[in-house]
């Protein structure tokens, strides 16, 4: 990974920069080094190439909702890395619901959106509001969908363990 993924970053960006801006190439190497701008600690250098690749998604494929939304999660997770937590959960949530009513609420994508909402509740200390949605609405769907053993719905058990444990008003 490290430097050979950024290197591969660069030149996937570099290759397909003289393309016209519609071409889908240009946004798949522009996508290609915001992640790896990303996962290699260069946050602040990855959130504006990962808000250019969403502004081509919606301007020339705003028929492809997964893309748009798989482009809005990458700069959700940026954000978080930026410490902007408040902005990241805007997106999340927004992601989560359009996922809700794409696919529906019992896909595991969906799920595991919900679950990267939650922990985003947990994060800001919305412990009250991490609770309910996910004993109320997560936990059930998963349960019934993916099963009760499974990696998504322990990890949904673990989040409602730490959001009753570390509030300060269930101690």
């Amino acid at each position: 990974r490290g430097a050979v993924q950024l290197a591969l970053g660069w030149a996937a960006w570099k290759m397909y920069l003289g393309r016209p801006e519609a071409d889908p190439y240009r946004c798949d190497g522009m996508d290609i080094l915001g992640r790896a701008l990303l996962s290699n600690q260069r946050a602040a250098e990855a959130l504006p190439v990962l808000e250019a690749n969403l502004a081509l998604n919606k301007r020339y494929w705003s028929n492809n909702e997964q893309e748009i939304l798989i482009a809005q999660s990458a700069i959700a997770s940026c954000l978080d890395v930026l410490g902007r937590c408040n902005d990241a959960l805007v997106l999340k949530r927004e992601v989560y619901a359009r996922l809700v009513a794409t696919l529906g609420v019992s896909h595991e994508h969906t799920i595991t959106t919900g679950n990267n909402v939650a922990s985003s509740l947990g994060q800001l200390e919305l412990y009250d509001e991490a609770r309910l949605f996910v004993r109320d609405q997560l936990l059930p769907v998963a349960q019934q969908s993916v099963g009760p053993i499974h990696e998504l719905t322990l990890t949904l058990l673990e989040i409602l363990a730490q959001t009753l444990r570390t509030n300060p008003e269930h101690t």
